[in-house]
């Protein structure tokens, strides 16, 4: 009797053994597929944490110095010349970034952050200064965080993407955001970058020229 339990015993073993892995692989796909971004139950979104650590593709600047408008009157700080006179840091997942650079396109659930910072203390008109290395631009303190979503589904009105913003002010940030209003943000990326998946392909060279790591 025991001769034959022996081997059942071990069919057995592996038959649930491929079950298990049956029923595993499914469950980890969707977890490498799932958003780093937990929607709350009022739809708005947690401030992004952890970011600093994704692949960093760019920082656009348009200083306050070489502009003449009127925006950001709502904020700490008072109206500003520019509508972002800040270093643009944008993050966004290797996993996202890595899909991006063999489709073209970015993979659903792909969240890119932009965390600004102000220039530091200008000391001429053009809002440059002097260092060590020659005049320019420098960063300054941290001033506020937008971040982008990639949802068809839920963001279908605004060609697939969600953007949220925490405040354009020095930390700490706003804790959630709600979606903001076409007219805020998306409106200027459909006017303008709907061609690239709404993102500024053209001001991150690693996407942009698809040079690798």
């Amino acid at each position: 009797m025991q001769k034959h339990l022996f081997p059942i015993i071990v069919l057995l073993g592996l038959t649930a053994s491929a079950a298990y892995l049956l029923v595993a692989k499914p469950v980890v796909a969707a977890q490498t597929e799932q958003s780093s971004v937990v929607f709350n139950a009022d739809g708005t979104v947690q401030v992004p944490t952890g970011f600093r650590k994704w692949v960093f593709v760019g920082a656009p600047l348009t200083p306050e110095g070489l502009n003449d408008g009127k925006y950001n009157c709502d904020q700490p700080g008072g109206c500003t010349r520019s509508n972002f006179p800040e270093y643009h840091h944008v993050y966004i997942e290797q996993k996202n970034v890595d899909a991006y650079l063999k489709t073209g396109e970015f993979p659903e659930g792909t969240v890119i952050v932009k965390e600004l910072t102000r220039v530091l203390n200008p000391t001429f008109p053009d809002s440059s200064r002097k260092e060590p290395s020659g005049r320019g631009y420098f960063n300054g303190p941290y001033n506020g965080i937008d971040m982008s979503i990639k949802d068809s589904k839920r963001f279908a009105k605004t060609n697939g993407w969600g953007f949220f913003t925490f405040g354009h002010h020095p930390m700490p940030y706003d804790k959630t955001s709600a979606e903001r209003p076409v007219t805020e943000c998306a409106g200027c990326h459909l006017a303008n970058v709907a061609a690239t998946d709404m993102t500024w392909i053209q001001f991150y060279p690693l996407l942009r020229d698809k040079p690798g790591y």
